[in-house]
């Protein structure tokens, strides 16, 4: 029997983040990167939102390999809650080159998963078997080192999955994408090309991450007082570059932020990042220096809610406060979906006093996703057979889709696929197979799961309109009403006349349970959903009709 390949995007694509992919054969599986996504201002409450990996729950035993593209949360993040939650048991072993591998454990180590899991460190141009599939990395140039690009050979032949690329031929590191092992995998006829799309919209080629340390440097010596730089606390490169100005300026270097800490020594531990003898200062002893001798590195260049630099911004972190003539640098831009929470921070900034760079000032920033050209050259260099654009949203989905057109591949070797649509694979050609359950599982606190749409609806309602509480004391035998109803509210933004509402809102309710009440004369009385849900249509009403709002309301029933 022929081999059958399938490949399965579970996550990143119409999106940018939570990417995950899966590739099978004769029921074997590998996964390739288990990433994560931030919320959005609509997932109220929401901590992190993770690809829905349903699809291999029951399926723990065909899983032959984990493996890590990078240590970026959107390729990483997911991965203590894909081990929790889909493997109960025996678990494969996760793989990845040496600093993904280190991640992966401080990230399992977080979560208390370690002794779990067996965390293979993997060098590139080191095939490996795991079970019918041969694997193997090939080192590309990014924004973070030891990131690489997945071979998984098949019987049918190789499919190439880039993980996050550039064409970075002067990186922080010395080392280039390795152009020759792409090329020979093009010489050997590649099955399949799933290339990252995120810059697919954009001309040329992405600049250097080398030529972002002058530019700091630059900077740098344009301000007087305390700088602060925030920078994805992955990118390891632009975290030595920043390090490497300060020292040129004299200034020492306080990181702020766990994740910012946790990358920095897992970075120096592996001989990626270097620091004179004390330059680093601990947070805490930021106030025993003058402002023109520091510098801060922290978290929030993304405008998350919890992070060093949003709090910062609101004048809620705990050891630094800014203050008028600082100057916070952003060494980074936003992910698409993200400007407004950027925005806000940036606003709060200026709020305080601060002068804010960002790269639409200066050129302080780099992108580790390599331009139209650099994709072009990808296509170029591995000749695929077929190819299947990954790690973008639509617009780029099918922007690099074009890209492909233009450098020969014919159009019907092409898939623009959607999360959740296999591309299955066979001696005969390629076709769109069946779709599969596919989504987002949200982390809310410690629980992991689908937040059902009734709870965001009712999180957007509380926090547009507020809530009305009505409690209703009424006779267990009667259905009556034995006493003035109470009511209570929060968050409501619109009770100019308070008191006559409420008056008019107790009356509403006792006309309400009196109804009820003449209506089950004679009988065994009345079930309480039955009075709960009149009183809640009956309030409902009432409030919309006086206010032309819909707080949410919630009845209160007690039996006497």
């Amino acid at each position: 029997m022929s081999a059958r390949v399938r490949v399965l995007p579970l996550g990143g694509l119409g999106e940018i983040g939570k990417n995950m992919t899966i590739v099978e054969q004769d029921g074997r599986i590998v996964v390739i990167d288990t990433g994560l996504m931030f919320p959005t201002a609509e997932m109220l409450g929401i901590d992190l939102v993770l690809p829905d990996f349903d699809y291999l729950r029951g399926r723990a035993d065909d899983i032959e390999a984990i493996v890590i593209t990078h240590g970026h949360e959107d390729h990483i993040g997911a991965l203590p809650y894909v081990i929790r939650e889909l493997f109960p048991e025996e678990t494969p072993p996760v793989y990845g080159a040496p600093l993904t591998a280190e991640m992966a454990r401080s990230k399992l180590e977080e979560h208390k998963l370690l002794d779990a899991v067996e965390v293979i460190e993997r060098e590139t141009l080191e095939p490996w078997e795991a079970g019918p599939f041969t694997l193997e990395l090939v080192h590309v140039s990014h924004s973070i080192p030891d990131a690489c690009a997945v071979v998984v050979g098949t019987g049918l032949g190789s499919i190439l999955i880039t993980g996050d690329y550039k064409f970075d031929q002067t990186p922080v590191d010395g080392k280039p994408t390795d152009m020759a092992r792409l090329a020979e995998l093009g010489q050997d006829g590649l099955l399949l090309l799933c290339g990252d799309s995120t810059n697919a919209d954009r001309k040329g080629i992405a600049p250097s991450e080398s030529s972002i340390g002058p530019h700091l440097e630059e900077a740098f010596g344009q301000c007087e007082g305390r700088i602060l730089v925030t920078s994805f606390a992955s990118n390891i490169h632009r975290v030595q570059q920043v390090i490497d100005a300060a020292g040129a300026h004299g200034r020492k270097v306080a990181l702020v932020g766990r994740s910012m800490r946790r990358n920095f020594a897992i970075g120096r531990k592996l001989g990626h990042i270097y620091a004179g003898d004390g330059q680093i200062i601990k947070i805490k002893e930021v106030d025993d220096y003058r402002d023109e001798e520091v510098v801060v590195i922290c978290t929030g260049s993304q405008g998350e809610p919890l992070s060093a630099l949003r709090r910062m911004a609101n004048n809620d972190h705990p050891q630094i406060t800014l203050h008028s003539g600082d100057t916070v640098i952003f060494s980074a831009s936003p992910v698409p979906g993200n400007e407004r929470a950027v925005n806000e921070t940036v606003d709060r900034l200026f709020h305080i006093g601060a002068t804010v760079v960002t790269a639409k000032d200066a050129p302080i920033h780099a992108s580790g996703h390599g331009y139209r050209e650099e994709l072009k050259m990808m296509i170029n260099l591995t000749k695929p057979r077929y190819m299947m654009p990954i790690h973008g949203d639509f617009q780029r989905i099918v922007l690099h889709s074009r890209l492909a057109e233009e450098v020969g591949i014919d159009p019907d070797d092409i898939f623009r696929m959607e999360n959740g649509l296999p591309l299955e694979i066979d001696s005969g050609g390629a076709h769109i197979g069946e779709r599969v359950k596919s989504g987002m599982i949200f982390v809310d606190g410690l629980e992991v799961g689908d937040v059902e749409d009734v709870a965001l609806r009712d999180r957007r309602m509380l926090s547009n309109d507020g809530v009305f509480i009505v409690v209703a004391a009424v006779s267990e035998s009667s259905c009556k009403s034995v006493g003035d109803p109470e009511v209570i509210f929060r968050g409501v933004p619109f009770m100019d006349d308070a008191d006559d509402m409420i008056d008019d809102l107790r009356m509403t309710v006792e006309t309400s349970v009196a109804d009820l009440a003449s209506k089950v004369q004679g009988s065994e009385g009345v079930a309480e959903s039955e009075l709960r849900e009149k009183l809640h249509n009956d309030v409902a009403r009432f409030v919309y009709e006086r206010t032309k709002r819909r707080p949410m309301v919630l009845p209160v029933i007690v039996e006497v």
